[in-house]
């Protein structure tokens, strides 16, 4: 089974807030007391929180229910009850919350962030609130409110400088090993990776940006062929987008082409993403068949030629990856 878990769907029920009391004061030498009914206490909130040491859903795959603690009815002598306890859920940064409806609730960007999800129901009036000069009295109080109860899902969207978009084996997961200290699962056969791999790229002067390896598009994706919406709403988070062409493609415009048209399928924001293409597994080309791809891109995108095996042109490409992002 896979650790890198990026969708969980859980049942929350935020807390009821308790009722106020009714009580009436009756002491010995006080015989007229009148009401002393305390509030209710709040009903706790279920609460989503970033942990930055997190990096999958995985901690909450079998979590299906998450309900918050009810509050506490009020007592007499005025004492409010106590609040309900706070349900809070740990996510790793990155994460979106949305409702049955599909809206967003919120989105964990920072690590302790807090976002309140469902909201406790307000706890109910004691009768001290509702005594007048025409009632003296009142032997009534406010129930607690309900709380908030149904389904939220949570998707985890990957958090990387630059996202790494291209066909299965077109080489991605080479060159996040032979540029980070990540070890991805390299094969040579389609969608090796079936999860987001991420690595810490080492830079000139001790500088450094995150790179992530993401499965494998396939024509048809935004229509959820292959892995689908799985990986493409993770590049929707890449401050970068470089596009990997292997050499030996048969047409390396046409696959670039059906790269973009797949990312825009899905939003079209994503077109909108600085870009950066690039040639891998340049070590099968010399000079003229180089110069023979260039060709191909007839609206002059500029292109980078690298192998991640030989090492060629791995510095240019981390310094053209640096200056766009800087």
């Amino acid at each position: 089974m896979s650790n890198f878990v990026d969708y969980v769907k859980i049942h929350c029920t935020s807390g009821h807030g308790g009722a106020g009391s009714a009580h009436l004061r009756r002491e010995k030498y006080i015989p007229k007391g009148g009401p002393d009914g305390g509030d209710g206490g709040r009903g706790g909130h279920v609460i989503m929180k970033g942990n930055a040491q997190e990096w999958t859903l995985l901690p909450l795959r079998y979590t299906r229910h998450v309900k918050a603690e009810n509050g506490q009815n009020g007592g007499k002598n005025q004492l409010t009850g106590r609040y309900g306890k706070d349900e809070i859920i740990e996510v790793p940064l990155g994460t979106v919350a949305k409702n049955e409806k599909g809206e967003i609730l919120g989105e964990i960007l920072t690590d302790h962030q807090e976002i309140i999800l469902m909201k406790g129901g307000m706890g109910g009036l004691g009768n001290e609130h509702f005594k007048t000069s025409t009632n003296q009295t009142p032997r009534y109080a406010q129930p607690g409110l309900p709380g908030e109860e149904g389904y939220i899902t949570f998707e985890l969207k990957i958090l990387a400088d630059v996202g790494l978009v291209g066909f299965p084996n077109a080489g991605k997961s080479t060159l996040l090993s032979a540029v980070s200290a990540a070890k991805p699962k390299i094969a040579d056969y389609a969608f090796t990776t079936l999860t987001p791999n991420l690595g810490i790229v080492n830079y000139r002067n001790y500088k450094s940006f995150v790179m992530a390896d993401i499965p494998g598009i396939i024509e048809g994706a935004a229509e959820g062929k292959g892995l689908g919406h799985r990986f493409l709403r993770h590049i929707e988070r890449n401050s970068i987008l470089l596009f990997l062409i292997p050499a030996d493609a048969d047409n390396h415009y046409e696959q670039y082409q059906i790269l973009l048209k797949e990312l825009e399928n899905f939003n079209d924001e994503l077109i909108l993403k600085r870009k950066i293409i690039s040639i891998s597994k340049a070590d099968l080309l010399d000079d003229e068949l180089k110069k023979e791809i260039k060709k191909e891109f007839t609206s002059g995108e500029e292109l980078l030629f690298f192998s991640a095996v030989s090492g060629e042109g791995l510095m240019e490409l981390k310094d053209a990856l640096w200056k766009e992002l800087n």
